[in-house]
């Protein structure tokens, strides 16, 4: 990709023609420091603008990759996993690891996820690992539909801990009935 540039000087401006490459092309310098930002995914900055209003920790961002972690302790959101790329916006947190999977703890979470109002609790790959996922389309998001998406996951976690701790310590020779 060829990008003309404009570099300034205190005395003199030229203009010269670069060759940049795709992982170069996304990290410009401000004030001495360099600065990555993605120009394929124009949605990032906004999502950043939404949980900066919603008061959410950002413990790490990656716009060349499209990705944040957030938490926000009071409402129980720990190491959420927020995927930004058009044209999908997902969300993931790790719940629990599920020590035994039996039919009653899978027949408990699925009549749960009826009652989610947004996302859903899903396996990763393993089959062992209980996490809550939410999938937005990014291009119409707004504030009120993240921030519902948020609620939905607080609101799961306070009303359906008890029974996600059970779950957590069920093996194969003691279940209770959730």
């Amino acid at each position: 990709m060829l990008i003309e540039l404009t570099l300034h000087r205190k005395v003199a401006s030229t203009k010269k023609r670069f060759f940049i490459s795709p992982l170069r092309r996304n990290r410009q310098f401000e004030n001495g420091t360099l600065k990555i930002f993605n120009m394929n995914n124009p949605y990032f900055t906004k999502v950043k603008a939404y949980l900066q209003d919603l008061n959410f920790h950002i413990s790490h961002e990656s716009a060349l990759d499209g990705v944040f972690v957030v938490e926000k302790p009071e409402l129980g959101i720990q190491n959420l996993v927020i995927g930004c790329a058009d044209p999908l916006l997902i969300m993931e947190q790790h719940l629990l690891d599920l020590p035994e999977l039996t039919i009653e703890v899978l027949q408990s979470l699925l009549k749960k996820n009826r009652d989610i109002i947004h996302g859903a609790f899903v396996l990763d790959e393993t089959g062992r690992k209980l996490i809550f996922r939410d999938t937005l389309q990014v291009e119409n998001l707004d504030l009120r539909e993240i921030e519902a998406s948020f609620n939905s996951l607080a609101l799961l976690l306070s009303e359906y801990s008890e029974q996600l701790i059970q779950f957590s310590k069920i093996n194969e020779n003691s279940y209770e009935h959730i």
